[in-house]
Parts: C-alpha cells; sequence; structure tokens
C-alpha cells in the first residue's frame, strides 16, 4: 500500500517506521515547508493518507485529501466543532474518512472501561468525579482530544454533571486538570472521591508506537473503502 503522510514531526516518523515494517511504502512527506506546493495528483499518487499535523491546518488538509478522493486517516484533533462539514464533503465527494481522538488499541479499550464504569457510579450521588490528563509541553491542544472523548463518555452517564472544564470546578462541572510536562506521551486518571474512599482508572502510554500502529492499522482499514469510520469498527 502507498501511503502519504500530512505532518512528519515525531509521530510521523513512528508512523512511517512501522508503515515500513509492514510492508507499505510512503510516497510523500507533507509539512510545512512543502505543503503549498503538494497538488491533486500527488495526492493521487497514495492509496491512503494519514494526517497527524497541528489542530491550525487539520481542517484544510482534511478536505483536501476528500477532494482528491484520497482516503484519509485523521489522528489530528482540534477541528470537531467542523465534523459536520466535513461529514457533508465527504457524501458531496463520495470520499472516505477513519478519524480518531486517539488510535491506541489500548485506550480504546480504556473508553469502554470509562463508560461502564461512569453508568455504575451515576448510581451512587456521595461519589464526585475529576479526571487528569498529562501530556509532552509540544502538545498543542488544551485539553486533548482523549481527555475530551473519556468526559464526553462521563458526561453521558453521570447525570449531575453537565459540562467538562479545564477551569470552572464544581458540582456540575468536570474538572479536568491538564498537564503538560516533558516528555509525556500521554496519561489519564479519571478518579472518583468520597468521604470513605477513592475508584481511580488509568491509561498511561509509554511511548508513541500504540498510536502509531493504530493509524497504520487504520489506514490498511480504509483502504479501498469509502464513508466515515472510527476505531470502533475495529475493535
Amino acid at each position: 500500500m502507498n501511503i502519504a503522510l500530512f505532518g512528519y514531526g515525531k509521530m510521523g516518523k513512528e508512523i512511517e517506521a512501522i508503515a515500513l515494517k509492514r510492508n507499505h511504502n510512503i510516497v510523500l512527506k507533507i509539512n510545512k515547508d512543502n505543503v503549498n506546493s503538494i497538488t491533486e495528483s500527488d495526492l493521487k499518487k497514495a492509496d491512503v493518507i494519514i494526517e497527524f499535523s497541528t489542530p491550525h491546518v487539520v481542517l484544510e488538509n482534511i478536505k483536501k485529501c476528500i477532494c482528491a478522493q484520497v482516503p484519509v486517516v485523521v489522528g489530528t484533533t482540534g477541528w470537531y466543532d467542523n465534523f459536520a462539514e466535513v461529514k457533508k464533503l465527504c457524501s458531496e465527494k463520495n470520499g472516505a474518512l477513519f478519524h480518531a481522538t486517539n488510535f491506541s488499541l489500548g485506550v480504546n479499550l480504556f473508553f469502554k472501561v470509562n463508560a461502564y464504569l461512569a453508568e455504575l457510579m451515576n448510581k451512587y450521588s456521595d461519589y464526585d468525579v475529576s479526571m487528569e490528563e498529562i501530556h509532552h509541553i509540544h502538545k498543542l491542544d488544551k485539553p486533548s482530544g482523549t481527555a475530551i472523548t473519556l468526559a464526553e463518555q462521563i458526561i453521558n452517564k453521570i447525570d449531575k454533571k453537565k459540562k467538562w472544564s479545564i477551569e470552572e470546578n464544581n458540582p456540575e462541572t468536570l474538572f479536568i486538570h491538564d498537564v503538560r510536562e516533558g516528555e509525556v506521551p500521554g496519561t489519564h486518571i479519571i478518579k472518583y472521591q468520597s468521604e470513605v474512599d477513592d475508584i481511580e482508572i488509568m491509561h498511561k502510554a509509554h511511548n508513541r508506537k500504540g498510536f502509531a500502529l493504530g493509524a497504520v492499522v487504520a489506514a490498511e482499514f480504509l483502504n479501498g473503502k469509502k464513508g466515515i469510520y472510527t476505531m470502533s469498527d475495529i475493535i
């Protein structure tokens, strides 16, 4: 399979290494230095494009891929407010899109555990729930897309929580304590606290390999397909 990479930072290089090990070809590497010179015909050299760039350019990158009718796997977050627009374009162009706030298999299993635990805890009003997320200092979005997914799962299950915030901390708000330090790949902790005890679940990534592998597996899945898919279509 021929793969193009939108974004060639640390994640892009990790994706490249795993793709090559799985006998794929990297036919195009797109970054801020060459993005303006890339043409639609360049994009069409790829069977699938994997997009791990930055939040301020991701939406435009997605549109370019869909308009070129090349399937695109999107790992960058920060564009979901425009999801309806992207969905409409994908339908109009008969395109293919695979999106996820996190491509790690472990994180997606953690999503399922989080949703189930929140459903159980909704019955016990003595417990309050909060979240802590820790990422490397280079991460631009706060909170992370993974944290937002976890938060929205909790809000959907815990009746007393109406929204999430990284600033407000009150009974109706799920408070997310977001930390940026060192080169931490990603840690997410959900804590339920009461006067008598605490309950915690945690996912801690050791490196970027899990995210990169998931993105390549998603590209393999998307190749030759049309429509919109997520990690739930793989797990």
